[in-house]
């Protein structure tokens, strides 16, 4: 076999099971949000086509994630393949390095942190900018079309709207009626002449603006019960509207829809030290990010080759436990930077511990070397598996 084929060969072998895991690991993602976003066209009306957009929004965020780990998982059950079926030591017998066997592999790599980096630096940001638009304007349809008049509407958490009359055309409320709990301790109802919904293009911010009211509220402290009525000309309600139809937990930060470039400048100018924690965060972030491919191709290729005992279900476990590792300090290290007063740069640092430790592995493997660790590690985690699959 040529060498050229032999390049093609392998990364067919990679490719096959990256794309699957692509779609495999995006879609179980995105299943934690299906089911909110089924409620909103089943019950607020919302068209399917923009539930689709918002689908398609998502998809470049949990992408940057999916993408190494689908690729990590390509490595490993291409190289236990050709470990199991002995093809790695045909092809050391005709002459073969694993080093030659390594170009096709970091060639993937290569277009892997490609891939990550556009959705990391360029596309994450836009989509984010992108999501955000749609739900403002999926939100203002649903505000202006979900309130019917002479019924209790809940469509907003710990707010019931009730409106007497509603006229279509201008959108006018009159006689209107709100119970609003969103503050536990202090309980209000409002009640007002008219009201109308407000929005603001510029902030996307969603609001109910009331004339001629009252405001009945009662506290439920401990140490004071009282009861105030408060007369106002004109009041507004803020609708929360990341809050309600944003998929639950999923509230975008605003250093997520940051170009580039706007996050250098806000880091240069900010004054805040705990502001510019955050942006430093997000912007080592989308550096990082990028390179995990080489990371996983280092990590990947020894532990392919090592997992010849234990199978395809072996090294599916091997690969999550090393992703979720990987994850796990990622996501301390953030956590450290942005509430522990720690430098922004100590996320930098899970990354130099699976890169030398990677290279470690990958000079042991070259050397033909079993690590012992592994061998213990990949017994537990084909246990695990197995177990799991009994029960």
């Amino acid at each position: 076999m040529s060498v050229k084929k032999l390049n093609r060969y392998i990364a067919m072998e990679i490719a096959t099971p990256t794309l699957i895991g692509i779609m495999i690991f995006t879609l179980l993602v995105l299943m934690g949000r299906m089911i909110r976003l089924v409620e909103m066209v089943l019950n607020k009306g919302v068209p399917l086509a923009e539930v689709s957009l918002l689908f398609l929004y998502m998809m470049p965020a949990f992408m940057v994630i999916t993408l190494p780990l689908a690729f990590l998982m390509g490595i490993l059950l291409a190289f236990g393949r050709l470990s199991s079926d002995a093809e790695i030591i045909a092809m050391k017998a005709n002459g073969i390095s694993l080093q030659k066997i390594l170009k096709p592999v970091f060639f993937m790599a290569t277009l892997t942190a490609l891939a990550t980096a556009i959705l990391s630096i360029y596309a994450g940001p836009a989509s984010n900018n992108a999501f955000r638009s749609k739900i403002y304007d999926i939100s203002t349809q649903k505000a202006d079309v979900g309130i019917e008049p002479q019924i209790f509407n809940d469509d907003f958490d710990d707010l019931v709207i009730y409106a007497n009359q509603l006229e279509q055309k201008s959108g006018l409320i009159n006689g209107v009626f709100i119970s609003d709990e969103r503050s536990s301790s202090t309980p209000s109802i409002i009640t007002a002449r008219t009201g109308q919904i407000i929005s603001d293009p510029d902030d996307l911010s969603l609001s109910l603006h009331l004339v001629d009211g009252s405001i009945h509220r009662q506290t439920t402290r401990e140490e004071q019960n009282t009861y105030q009525v408060i007369d106002f000309a004109s009041y507004d309600i803020n609708l929360d509207i990341d809050r309600e139809l944003a998929p639950q937990g999923e509230r975008r930060k605003k250093e997520k829809e940051l170009s580039w470039f706007e996050l250098t400048t806000l880091i240069k100018n900010s004054p805040d030290q705990q502001r510019k924690a955050e942006l430093t965060v997000e912007l080592l972030n989308r550096t990082v990010l990028p390179f995990t491919p080489f990371i996983f191709a280092l990590v990947g290729v020894p532990l392919g080759i090592q997992t010849t005992r234990s199978g395809r279900g072996g090294g599916f476990a091997l690969g999550l436990l090393v992703f979720f590792v990987f994850y796990i300090l990622y996501s301390l290290t953030k956590t450290l930077a942005v509430d522990g007063g720690v430098t922004p740069y100590i996320v930098i640092l899970p990354v130099l511990v699976f890169l030398f430790g990677g290279a470690y592995m990958m000079k042991m493997a070259i050397n033909e070397k079993r690590l012992e660790l592994l061998d213990r590690l990949q017994d537990f985690t084909t246990n695990v598996f197995r177990n799991k699959k009994k029960s």
